[in-house]
């Protein structure tokens, strides 16, 4: 009985302390929730992004025509959300500031990456190692944030490359596949007319749905799995096919590779696409019914 009068009374000691613990909590939730914004900014005005780390050269994006362009270490499309994470920054807020006069302090002294948006320069330092979050140097005034946007601005410069081989202004409304070896002796090509897909050779039938699936599916919602800088060979004689667009023009892919994986490159952007192999199979032939 003894025993188990102490075992109540432990835990009618433990749902006191627990109580008591939650009585006291407000005060202390209402300080960590306390924010401050890095800065008054907004996204929209950004037309120059610039991403530096010591003794390495900087990559450069510029905003032209509504979308980011990566202008060094070359010139490509970039992808835009990519883009957006490494701005986000400029909205972020903190739960910690601190006065930027002691720059040591927070590793700040020789900045272990920098980020300039337009005339806008954020500093990154060293992390916490209480909380693991770096601190991040903006005008007067040091915060701690999640390294998440570090992390963002220190991947790959090929990652930060559209990986979508079309503009986002560029509009597919036909394919001209006649100088592809499987497609050679009927030269075909298929065209969005008034809405329906037509194919060029005769006896081909296509079924609308099953067009619509295959565009939808391989062309308009199908980002490669990587993309690099591509330098066409000259010398060299690939494959190929052109891309109609809807204002008259046409973009031209040399096919370099088929297995184990395809590789497009497109010329005209010095960019090279590299999609899985049963992919690449269904993008470079549609479905037009064409009788076996």
């Amino acid at each position: 009985m003894k025993a188990r009068w102490l075992v109540n009374l432990a835990l009618l000691l433990l749902v006191g302390a627990i109580a008591a613990f939650l009585y006291f909590r407000p005060a202390a939730t209402t300080q960590e929730q306390k924010s401050y914004q890095l800065s008054a900014l907004k996204l929209a005005n950004f037309t120059k992004l610039s991403v530096e780390f010591p003794a390495k050269a900087p990559v450069m994006f510029e905003k032209i025509d509504g979308y980011w362009r990566l202008s060094k270490p070359y010139r490509a499309r970039a992808d835009q959300v990519s883009v957006l994470r490494i701005l986000s920054l400029a909205i972020a807020s903190s739960s910690e500031k601190f006065p930027a006069n002691d720059l040591a302090r927070f590793g700040l002294d020789n900045p272990r990456l920098k980020l300039k948006m337009n005339d806008e320069t954020f500093s990154f330092g060293t992390y916490n190692p209480v909380t693991s979050e770096q601190y991040v140097a903006y005008k007067d005034s040091v915060y701690l944030l999640p390294g998440t946007y570090s992390e963002a601005a220190s991947v790959q410069v090929v990652e930060l490359i559209d990986k979508n081989p079309f503009k986002p202004t560029e509009q597919i409304v036909g394919f001209n596949f006649s100088h592809l070896e499987q497609w050679e002796d009927t030269r075909l090509s298929v065209d969005l007319v008034d809405g329906k897909w037509k194919a060029s050779v005769a006896n081909a039938k296509p079924n609308q749905n099953q067009m619509k699936e295959w565009y939808d599916n391989y062309w308009v919602h199908n980002p490669a799995q990587s993309v690099e800088p591509y330098t066409p060979d000259r010398k060299a004689t690939y494959p190929s096919f052109e891309v109609k667009l809807k204002d008259g023009s046409k973009v031209h892919f040399d096919k370099l590779q088929e297995s184990p994986e395809l590789q497009l490159g497109r010329p005209d952007e010095g960019m090279m696409y590299h999609f899985p192999q049963d992919v690449g199979f269904s993008m470079l032939n549609p479905p037009v019914g064409l009788a076996k």
